[in-house]
């Protein structure tokens, strides 16, 4: 990947995940949706509901990265501390929000309803802006370029669809894949030869067993000139180690 293309991270938050009760289901739709629009996830780090291993995964990878994603640790209970810890990590108050609370009131209905663990999931750090849950109501929020969203996959992807339009990527990821029925230690020598030979492409490799060895060599570029050349390159190489029926997958 080219250094001027946009990048992100994402940190999954919560003990659930950790203690392998929950399995994490949002890295891998957030993955998809960043690739598709050329802001690829470059980085995914999981915490514990702790406050200083939040606020320091947050300050290290929003310096570095375009976008950060946060998940889950935003809920009504009193272990959802991510607002608080991003609001400690840019280093502004955190309140219950008038607009928020609003939305909260019209999804319940009723203001005998709005407990105060309910509005737990009202407080907002000052200058956030909302993002919109159609899903649950509690809204999550933006702030400056770290996007705080519910765990809860079927909110957490309502709430990546309501960001979508407004990420700014480059070209997206396009990935030429060879199934080749040949042994990972016998490709890898001509393999690495090709990657310093096309230093702008990522080359990943990936062995299987199904009968006999074999591995899937995938090509990845945002230029999809560059990657035509190296799949060019991969052919050649395949012939050279006299692999016969290679299956290709080139990108759409």
């Amino acid at each position: 990947m080219k250094d001027d293309m946009p990048t992100s991270a994402m940190v999954v938050i919560g003990d659930e995940i950790l203690s392998g009760r929950t399995r994490d289901a949002n890295m891998h739709h957030l993955a998809s949706v960043l690739t598709e629009a050329g802001a690829a996830l470059r980085e995914v780090r999981v915490v514990a509901d702790d406050r200083e291993a939040i606020i320091a995964a947050i300050n290290e990878l929003r310096v570095r990265n375009t976008y950060v994603f946060t998940s889950g640790g935003i809920g009504p209970t009193h272990d959802d501390i991510t607002a608080e810890c991003v609001a400690a990590a840019f280093g502004v108050e955190i309140d219950v929000r008038a607009d928020a609370r609003e939305i909260l009131l019209a999804h319940y209905g009723d203001p005998d309803k709005l407990t105060p663990s309910r509005l737990r999931m009202a407080r907002i750090p000052a200058g956030a802006t909302l993002i919109a849950n159609p899903v649950s109501g509690a809204p999550g929020f933006k702030m400056e370029n770290v996007y705080v969203m519910a765990g809860v996959p079927l909110i957490f992807n309502a709430m990546v669809e309501s960001v979508r339009p407004t990420l700014e990527g480059g070209p997206p990821m396009l990935s030429h894949a060879f199934r080749i029925p040949m042994a990972e230690g016998d490709i890898a020598g001509p393999l690495a030869e090709l990657a310093n030979a096309h230093p702008d492409i990522s080359f990943g490799s990936y062995p299987f067993y199904q009968g006999g060895y074999g591995a899937t060599i995938v090509a990845r570029s945002q230029d999809r000139d560059e990657l035509a050349q190296a799949a060019q390159a991969l052919r050649a190489m395949c012939k050279a180690l006299g692999a016969t029926e290679v299956t290709e997958l080139p990108p759409i």
